[in-house]
């Protein structure tokens, strides 16, 4: 195997599939990148046997062939090389050869046949969507996926597709993430399937907001997802996702606009003594007015107010103020809406500006 490439032309998609890299490798051939060659392309392709990543760049061979090296290695070596500079890249007796100028590098290999990949996908379902819908969807809901829950499908992401929507929901239990887009796929019912975190991660970290097509295929196991000339497959969590429309409230009476940026600052001043480990903070709906409170085990304590516009019933809750915080983080409109039933009840927040996310927070005891 042998060719020439710029450093850009190979550092991009090895930046790309790096996270599927397994770091804690239970097998050799996981912390390597598998390096195919053709005529005129030239294929890397990363995996951790939960996602594979794949990036096909079309350039000259000299030499086609195939053989794995260590991956974060050869990202490092091309990272370091100056700008502009060209590679030359070729294998000889077991040992890969990467030379740039005067700088030369000896990787070890392994053989291309020890490289694990993923089963072949059976398509069951395809559709498009542009990049930005599916950023969007992801980046707005993907924060309240749970972090190594017991019940495991809680550790990821849940699609719901149909001939006329894309659904994502996200929920850890003590807070709820629901975002709709608009699509058009020749699907005759509706499907689920969740997402387990790290695809979701390296999902929306490759996708940009461009109106680039991405093709999505569901097979029966996996989902693919392919763009820009990089390829990821990710396995499917098999469980059942909870009932999202049951959590989701539709009887609370009482409704509280505000100012999103002005509530963000406030909740951050009165975060800042509140308890380290639960972050719980007491929130006092009034007449036109908010009162937030912290305290820790310190005895320290913060207060403050905010206007707001509100005409319910007078109502003290706690809640998680970080949960609070991302949903203010993740949507950038001008107002945010909460409404609740009572001090004992979840409440549903929204924005005027953008229908279609919704967020359920559940409350605290303090």
């Amino acid at each position: 195997m042998k060719f020439q490439i710029e450093k850009e032309t190979l550092l991009n998609p090895l930046q790309q599939i790096i996270g599927a890299v397994e770091k804690r490798q239970t097998m050799p051939a996981l912390s390597n990148v598998l390096i195919k060659t053709t005529e005129n392309s030239l294929t890397l392709t990363a995996t951790d046997l939960e996602i594979e990543l794949v990036s096909q760049i079309n350039i000259i061979i000299d030499e086609p062939g195939e053989i794995t090296v260590p991956a974060r290695k050869l990202l490092d070596i091309c990272k370091s090389l100056p700008n502009e500079s060209q590679i030359t890249f070729s294998v000889k007796a077991k040992k890969a050869l990467v030379t740039s100028g005067r700088n030369r590098f000896t990787l070890t290999t392994l053989p291309a046949k020890d490289f694990p990949a993923l089963d072949a996908i059976n398509s069951i379902y395809e559709f498009e969507i542009t990049q930005e819908k599916l950023h969007d969807i992801i980046d707005k809901t993907a924060f309240a996926m749970a972090q190594q829950d017991v019940r495991y499908y809680l550790n990821g992401l849940m699609l719901e597709i149909s001939a006329n929507y894309l659904r994502a929901v996200a929920t850890d239990d003590h807070r709820l993430a629901y975002c709709e887009k608009e699509t058009h796929a020749d699907i005759a019912d509706i499907k689920q399937v969740i997402l387990p975190r790290k695809g979701v991660l390296e999902l929306v970290r490759l996708l940009d907001t461009s109106e680039d097509i991405v093709k999505v295929t569901l097979g029966s196991n996996h989902l693919q997802v392919v763009f820009n000339g990089l390829r990821l497959t990710s396995k499917i969590i098999d469980g059942r996702f909870p009932d999202y429309n049951r959590v989701i409230p539709t009887d609370g009476g009482n409704v509280v606009t505000a100012d999103r940026d002005q509530l963000r600052q406030s909740l951050l001043r009165a975060s800042i003594l509140s308890n380290e480990k639960y972050r719980g903070i007491r929130l006092i709906l009034e007449k036109d007015l908010i009162k937030l409170q912290a305290h820790n085990p310190d005895q320290e304590e913060a207060y403050i107010e905010q206007e707001v516009v509100y005409a319910g019933d007078d109502i003290e809750i706690g809640f998680n103020v970080n949960y609070l915080l991302d949903v203010l983080n993740v949507v950038n409109c001008e107002m945010v809406q909460a409404s609740l039933r009572d001090s004992n009840s979840s409440f549903l927040l929204t924005y005027p500006d953008q229908t279609d996310c919704k967020y359920v927070i559940m409350p605290m005891r303090l």
